[in-house]
């Protein structure tokens, strides 16, 4: 019985080395494809903080990764987080959604943070939470810039 557990550990211990080679790819296309939504949206100096610093990670092409992200498999979880995230929202193709869709997208938003389901809390273990100034913030920028599209939808309706 020993001599199988044993083998099963060095097993293991060799999968993991191996498995430190094998890397998914990372999230880095750059800050630049925000332009767009950032011209758009003109979030003050304060709220494109609070995005860089709790959104853009995993709602972006960038994402600034822990020196965690660099062991295996941690990395995959990660990974998957960031394509899930991407998947629902990406500020870095604002540019190729609709009118509707970027209206609906901030209402989200908005729900998401307010009911405290954004930052996820798997993101705030090693990440702070929104402070209640910040998240009071991003929900006044993301109401007002929510109004632009309500308008532009209003006018399209006619």
């Amino acid at each position: 019985m020993k001599r199988i557990v044993k083998f099963v550990l060095k097993l293991a211990l060799v999968a993991f080395v191996i498995i430190q080679f094998i890397r998914p790819d990372k999230n880095n296309g750059g800050y630049q494809d925000l332009v767009f939504f950032e011209e758009e949206l003109k979030p003050s100096k304060e709220v494109v903080g609070i995005l860089k610093a709790n959104c853009y990670d995993c709602h972006s092409n960038e994402t600034k990764y822990p020196w965690y992200a660099e062991i295996s498999p941690v990395n995959y979880w990660l990974e998957d987080h960031v394509e899930e995230g991407k998947e629902e929202l990406n500020f870095a193709e604002w540019e190729s959604y609709s009118v509707k869709k970027k209206d609906h997208k901030l209402e989200e938003l908005i729900e998401e943070v307010e009911e405290g389901h954004m930052p996820l809390d798997e993101y705030t273990w090693m990440h702070d939470k929104l402070s209640p100034e910040d998240k009071k913030s991003l929900l006044q920028w993301a109401t007002l810039a929510r109004m632009q599209y309500k308008s532009q939808l209003e006018v399209s309706m006619k």
